[in-house]
Order: C-alpha cells, then structure tokens, then sequence
C-alpha cells in the first residue's frame, strides 16, 4: 500500500479531532471505514500511529513524527488547489504570484500591495526552502519571492533573476520556556544553552547546517533535535528544548524570545524578481519592471519596519546598532 494525500488528511483528521468517530464525522465517512484505513495506513508503515484510550485517540512516538511531515504536505496540497482554482478563476486579469518563506512581515506586505494594486489577483506560495522559490521564479512559476539566506549557507540563485537586500545581516534571537534561566536577562551567551536540546527544521535550507557551524565555533555540541516549527513550539513552551527564531517574531504564552550576544546566527533577507520575461522560462508570464518592482519592494521595506517595530527586544536591536531594511541591489 503505497500513502497518498488522503491517507495523511486522514491521520491529520484524528489528531485533531482526537476520536476516530469525530475525525469521521469531519471527513464525512463513516467510523468503520476511517478504523480500517488508519489500520491499513498502521499496517503499511509497520507501527501503531495512534493509542486507542477510552478518551480518545493520541499520536504514538511514531505518529507524532509521522503528523510532523504529514502537516506540511497536507497544506501544501490544499494550497496548491486553492492556487489553482484563484488562477482559472483570474486567468484573463492582472495577476502577482508572491512566493515567500515564513516572515512576520507577510501580512502587512500584501495588504499594501493590494491596496496599490486593485483587481490584481494577488496569491502566496509559502515554502521553506527559498532555493525551491527561487527556481519557481526563473520558470515563471512566480512573479517575485521574498526569500532568507542563512549566514554562511549561500542559496543557488539561477542566472537571469535581479536581486535587492532587504536586510544584509538580520540577526536570529532565541526562543525558550519563559522559566528557563537565561530568560532572566535580556540577552542570552550561547554558552547559557549548552546543555538544551536544540530544534531544527532541517528541510529549511542551511538552517541545520548554519546552526551546527554557529554552535561549533562557540565549542559546544548540545543535543539537536529535527522537527517542524509547529512542534517546536509545543516543546519549546514544555522546556524540552530551545530554538532559533525570527526577531520580529512576537511574543508566545509560555516561551520567552531574547538576542543572543553577538548575534552569532543571522540571515540575509532578499527579494527577487526575473530580470526579463524570458529570463522566467519564456512562459508569459507578466514582467515585473524596474519600477514596479521598486514599488513591490518599498511595500515590503515598510511591512517589515511595522513587523520589526512591534517587537520591543529587536526596535531596541535595531535602534542600537543603527540598522534597518537595506536598499542596495545584490550582485
């Protein structure tokens, strides 16, 4: 039995329904039939993925990782429909296909460009690879992606694309349980984590690699954990582990956030476009010129001031080492 895409909807259904009867109810089948598939799917994978109690249904060790890279492809996917159904929906119109890793400064972004840009279909494809995006707008796939590259991981930037820098060096705070000691001051010494377990999305490009060099050179090797950030913050918050995470990210119940000393670990944050039209595959699709695309990245230039300002701990970051979005083109 090979698992598709319904097979990981249906665990996702259980987990968060947290019964086979609701999960069945939600993905309008009946009870026996979602116990035969989950057992089929158990089968397949030889082991037990949910334990079956008199509450309810809970991930096993193996079902939780399991769920862990199940999640994101089930959003993908759904992504990926609602993307197409918006395209023939808008195929004759003005249209900006965005494509973006994670960033507080999202929001805030395509609000301003929807504002500037009436009747243009605008959509989003997340990914937390930014080679992936990178490669989506050299074949014309996208329009523009706004994309991080970690420190010493330099991303493969296909011929052809121009690239701006929002920030050269924007630094990665730490996230932790808010009794964990070092939450106590206002800036951390990696040395005040060596003996945390560090999470990782390792499917992020040269983040895992990124953090093991930062860790190397400070002479510590803690324990590293890989997961998807959705679960790290669950273990973050339990004290089970610390990781790195956005400065603009904002406050969490339960988990503290502060720079570290030095700033260690940072990325480069960069928007890109096709230089030409037939620089993105020749496939028609529409050019973002040299204006335009000074527009499109102004919009994000002031979207991440607002995300930064929020944020008590990188305003004052910001304010003390003189620094902000940067407009310089890359070369």
């Amino acid at each position: 039995m090979e698992l598709e895409v319904r097979h990981l909807r249906a665990l996702c259904a259980i987990a968060d329904a947290g019964s086979l009867h609701k999960a069945a109810r939600q993905l309008g089948v009946s009870q026996p039939s979602l116990t035969t598939q989950l057992r089929r799917i158990e089968n397949a994978l030889g082991a037990e993925l949910f334990s079956r109690e008199r509450s309810g249904c809970r991930p096993t060790v193996v079902g939780r990782t399991v769920l862990s890279r199940a999640r994101p492809l089930v959003a993908e996917m759904a992504a990926l429909v609602a993307e197409a159904k918006s395209a023939a929906a808008h195929a004759d119109g003005p249209r900006l296909r965005i494509g973006s890793t994670a960033s507080r400064a999202l929001p805030g972004w395509i609000g301003r460009l929807r504002r500037r840009l009436p009747g243009t279909d605008i959509s989003l494809h997340m990914d937390v690879s930014a080679n992936a995006l990178l490669r989506m707008v050299a074949t014309g796939q996208l329009d523009v992606a706004f994309v991080h590259e970690v420190e010493g991981c330099p991303l493969t930037v296909p011929e052809g694309l121009a690239v701006r820098v929002l920030m050269e060096r924007e630094p990665q705070f730490v996230s932790m349980a808010m009794d964990h000691p070092a939450a106590a001051t206002p800036v951390v010494d990696l040395a005040d984590l060596a003996r945390d377990r560090w999470i990782v999305d390792p499917t992020v490009d040269g983040e895992w690699d990124g953090l093991r060099r930062v860790l190397a050179a400070a002479g510590l090797s803690p324990r590293l954990l890989h997961g998807d950030y959705h679960t790290a913050a669950h273990l973050i918050v339990a004290g089970e582990a610390v990781a790195p995470c956005q400065p603009t990210s904002g406050p969490h119940e339960g988990m503290a956030i502060r720079p570290v000393r030095g700033d260690p670990l940072a990325v480069r944050l960069l928007l890109c476009v096709p230089e030409t039209p037939e620089a993105a595959g020749g496939t028609g699709a529409p050019e973002v010129t040299e204006g335009s695309f000074a527009r499109v990245y102004e919009d994000l230039e002031a979207a991440y001031q607002e995300a930064a300002d929020r944020v008590e701990a990188y305003r004052a970051w910001l304010a003390r080492e003189g620094s902000g979005p940067l407009g310089a083109p890359a070369a």
